[in-house]
């Protein structure tokens, strides 16, 4: 039975392993908290085994050990009709000889909902996802954004407790997916349930999520706000994989910033400065060579290569009066100047070998 005070989602000690020669840990150990109206995200590589997690959430994949809570009641060894979770994968799954509606009400008919009931909660859907206009289309007539939409309305109708989305953007072309995102974020503020979100993508975990999981080898390397994630990097792996890696090691650390270990400098916190330009006020700066610009519209990333050793990348505004004035090229002597608070102290990333992990 649940409890009021439960979260959507608990997992304990979850942990999946592959048999074979040797077997495949592709989750190991892993506790998550996700607390009831959250957008989540679980973000990692390839491999990561964040999908494999989801998985054994929807019920699709067995728990080698641990345990799957759903509202404070377990769910481990439930099937996956039996839980109230829906999930959204990338491929969309529509029935392409069916409408809109016809496919929105799927779960509906499977259900044995009345026919007005139906028509109703599939009508409320399609109002959610901000496509009712299109009810009477087949899935062929509509643009990958509009089908997206319309999984997401399948899945919404049944009103779940929790909806799983597996890489649901993971299809579109660059501008859709960015548009998708603000819609996502959008129809979850609007309807109010848990969205558990898998991505590779960081900045798509880092744009829409309340918290973020970082995966890696099975493992979660740090849960938090996305703005604590990228500031606050728990591990080097989350520095370099939330962001631009810009990490200083040992010997080349100590030579740039002062500082012993690994020590990480996002690069739009990095002011590039040609040769011989004064060094602002209360700012550390580096000697270094350009070995790259590399234009991105809005800003140019600058690839310098440091006298006192290591690399490190920066963001140059482009569009600008004052930006002409300090354009850098490839071969330029430049300084790097920031600010000692802006440099991020990383811990070690602990070596615990284990088995391989599988595609996740």
């Amino acid at each position: 039975m649940s409890t009021p005070e439960a979260p959507a989602v608990r997992l304990r000690g979850l942990r999946k392993v592959y048999p074979g020669r040797p077997p495949v840990t592709a989750v190991d150990g892993v506790d998550l908290d996700i607390a009831d109206g959250e957008f989540f995200s679980m973000l990692g590589p390839s491999g990561s085994g964040k999908t494999t997690v989801l998985r054994m959430i929807a019920g699709f994949e067995e728990p080698t050990e641990g345990t799957v809570e759903l509202a404070g009641a377990d769910a481990t060894a439930l099937p996956p009709h039996r839980r109230d979770v829906n999930t959204v994968f990338q491929d969309y799954a529509l029935f392409p000889h069916m409408s809109v509606q016809q496919n929105v009400e799927y779960g509906l008919r499977v259900k044995r909902v009345g026919g007005a009931e139906r028509r109703r909660r599939a009508g409320e859907a399609l109002e959610q996802v901000r496509l009712p206009h299109l009810a009477g289309r087949r899935p062929s007539q509509l643009s990958g954004g509009q089908r997206q939409r319309v999984a997401l309305a399948r899945a919404l109708v049944n009103r779940p407790r929790v909806l799983l989305l597996d890489e649901p953007l993971g299809a579109l072309d660059l501008k859709l997916r960015e548009q998708m995102q603000v819609e996502l974020k959008a129809i979850q503020r609007d309807v109010g349930i848990t969205f558990l979100f898998v991505t590779h993508d960081q900045e798509e975990a880092l744009t829409l999520s309340d918290r973020v999981a970082v995966f890696n080898d099975g493992r979660i390397e740090q849960v938090g706000p996305a703005a604590d994630v990228y500031e606050h990097p728990a591990t080097a792996f989350v520095a370099g994989f939330v962001g631009t890696s810009n990490l200083l090691r040992d010997t080349d650390s100590q030579r740039v910033t002062g500082r012993t270990g690994t020590v990480g400098i996002r690069p739009e916190r990095l002011l590039v400065l040609p040769d011989g330009a004064p060094v602002p006020g209360g700012r550390r700066s580096a000697r270094g060579t350009v070995r790259e610009v590399v234009y991105a519209g809005s800003v140019s990333r600058v690839v310098v290569a440091l006298d006192g050793g290591g690399e490190l990348i920066a963001l140059q505004q482009n569009g600008s009066d004052a930006t002409t004035d300090t354009a850098v090229h490839r071969g330029d002597p430049v300084h790097l100047a920031w600010r000692d608070e802006h440099v991020i102290d990383v811990p070690a990333d602990p070596a615990v070998p284990h088995e391989g992990a599988s595609n996740a």
